[in-house]
């Protein structure tokens, strides 16, 4: 039976990608922080084909002890605020660098890294920084690494369609940051799961890298004027300049469950589109969700 150990398999797009491995007769080791976590996701899959490891990525022997005797390694660890000890440097970066270095050391087959378009190790950004310099630790660490960059991913009631749909809830102002002009194009979480799966399988994935983005293209004011159709909700915007969002971050992020980051902020600082002649889905043999669709399926207001 194959092992494969998944970093941050409890995550939003972690779990997805546990259970469609998990799908195919795969035994899952998911490792992460807190493994009591793991349970839920366990009884959702059924069977024994999960394993919980307590895992910081900050310590090389517990990643060693994660990796031991797995086929193949997929590394979905990330972080959206700095607070408790946890930087993006350190967790994008170092952490990315330890579990390609463990990979190396054991011989494992293949090892999938979870980037985000837009990654880039000269940015300005602490964040999109960090994340292409997570992008090139695990490459020069493993060379076969294959780095997955997806745009910003939905799900019904989760990922960006979760954000907008509370925040269409909450208030009857809704905040454009950069007036919403900012080009995106969503991706369904489990169409990245997909791609996952298949770069484990596909020979020709192999230290390449791939860009992963919806059908269709959308400003961040279209998406929520979709949002609000489908719930049937009118709205007024105010338009917030970037110089003021930062800050304006940072405050929120001391905030349970953080309704918005500086991350969040500097990735809507450019457009999060496919680049040109990149890799994608098509390479991979996989025709993405529209987002159109699954917010057909949100819940209307009774």
């Amino acid at each position: 039976m194959t092992l494969i150990t998944v970093f941050g398999g409890t995550g939003f797009l972690g779990r997805r990608i546990v259970e469609r491995l998990a799908c195919e007769g795969a035994t899952v080791r998911v490792a992460v922080r807190h493994p009591d976590r793991v349970d839920s996701l366990a009884k959702s899959i059924g069977g024994g084909r999960t394993i919980p490891i307590a895992t910081d990525v900050l310590d090389p022997s517990m990643v060693v002890a994660a990796i031991a005797g797995s086929e193949s390694v997929v590394n979905a660890v990330s972080a959206y605020v700095e607070k408790g000890g946890v930087t993006y440097t350190a967790v994008h970066v170092h952490g990315a660098g330890n579990i390609a270095t463990a990979c190396q050391q054991q011989s494992v087959a293949r090892l999938v890294h979870i980037s985000g378009i837009g990654a880039n190790p000269a940015s300005r950004s602490k964040y999109i920084r960090a994340r292409g310099l997570g992008e090139l630790a695990a490459q020069k660490a493993f060379p076969p690494a294959t780095v997955l960059r997806p745009s910003v991913m939905f799900a019904v009631n989760e990922g960006l369609l979760g954000v907008l749909e509370k925040l269409t809830q909450s208030t009857p102002i809704i905040p454009l940051i950069g007036s919403g002009r900012t080009r995106l194009q969503p991706v369904h979480v489990n169409d990245v799961a997909e791609a996952v799966y298949q770069s484990l399988r596909h020979p020709d994935a192999v230290g390449k890298t791939y860009e992963l983005g919806g059908p269709e293209t959308y400003t961040m004011r279209q998406i929520l004027d979709l949002v609000l159709a489908r719930k049937e909700r009118s709205h007024r915007f105010v338009s917030i300049p970037f110089a003021f969002a930062s800050p304006l971050a940072r405050l929120l992020e001391f905030l349970p469950g953080a309704p918005l980051t500086v991350a969040q902020v500097d990735l809507l600082g450019d457009d999060n589109v496919l680049g040109t002649g990149v890799l994608g889905f098509e390479e991979l043999g996989i025709t993405p969700q529209n987002l159109r669709d699954t917010i057909s399926h949100l819940t209307r207001p009774k």
